[in-house]
């Protein structure tokens, strides 16, 4: 009610990357997100008549903590992830849980670090726009890490190329962004002493390993570019 000015609405569109929890209590009790079935029985509560989806980003183990990290202002990483050995931190444990938690409701997942190249595939997922319909702001994410030069001139390939394809568009993309990207904008920094260059390394692994096993499982879309 807080939020709409009337009962005739189609979609809500709800995004906060607290939902789950905050930094401080995402290794609560030493595990990756333990209230993940709780907060996701409670919006089916909260919206029991409503068919529910949900959208959920995902990202390198190393980015993640040096980010979760810092804003729950852990003195250390030990500290702050508990029983969890920063090697042993998996996505997919989540996401399991989410599923057995709410089997019958879709969850579509992706990697932070492909939201440029799939910034349009999104908008029109979560909103619930269809594909042939326009819409504003499919290079806003990317228009953050490139150069003016380098968006108008994906722009105007993607002008003279109206017609491509999905797999075409995110090649014009990339190409765009090896030649116009702007390093400062979208290289992470890592700076844990407990994250060094084997930990990273190996962690990295870890996380392409896991995405191939998320990408199995029954009920959950992993949204990837190129495809």
């Amino acid at each position: 009610d807080a939020i709409v000015e009337d009962d005739d609405i189609t979609r809500l569109v709800m995004s906060n990357d607290n939902f789950i929890a905050v930094p401080k209590r995402i290794f609560d009790s030493g595990v990756f997100y333990p209230q993940a079935e709780m907060k996701v029985r409670g919006l089916h509560q909260l919206f029991a008549t409503d068919q529910i989806s949900l959208f959920m980003g995902l990202r390198n183990p190393v980015s993640f903590l040096q980010e979760t990290a810092k804003r729950a202002e852990a003195t250390s990483l030990g500290a702050y992830l508990g029983l969890q050995d920063p090697t042993d931190l998996m996505w997919s444990d989540v996401i399991r849980r989410i599923k057995r938690a709410a089997p019958d409701t879709p969850l579509c997942v992706w990697c932070n670090e492909d939201t440029p190249l799939i910034w349009e595939d999104l908008i029109r997922r979560i909103s619930g726009i269809a594909a042939d319909s326009p819409i504003l702001g499919e290079y806003d994410v990317l228009s953050g890490i490139i150069s003016e030069t380098g968006l108008a001139a994906l722009q105007a390939r993607m002008d003279a190329d109206p017609t491509a394809d999905r797999a075409t568009r995110h090649n014009m993309i990339a190409d765009v962004m090896e030649e116009h990207a702007l390093p400062e904008q979208y290289e992470d920094h890592i700076d844990l002493p407990e994250l060094d260059a084997d930990t990273i390394i190996e962690m990295t692994e870890n996380y392409e390993d896991d995405l191939e096993d998320i990408a199995q499982m029954e009920g959950v879309e992993l949204i990837m570019p190129f495809a």
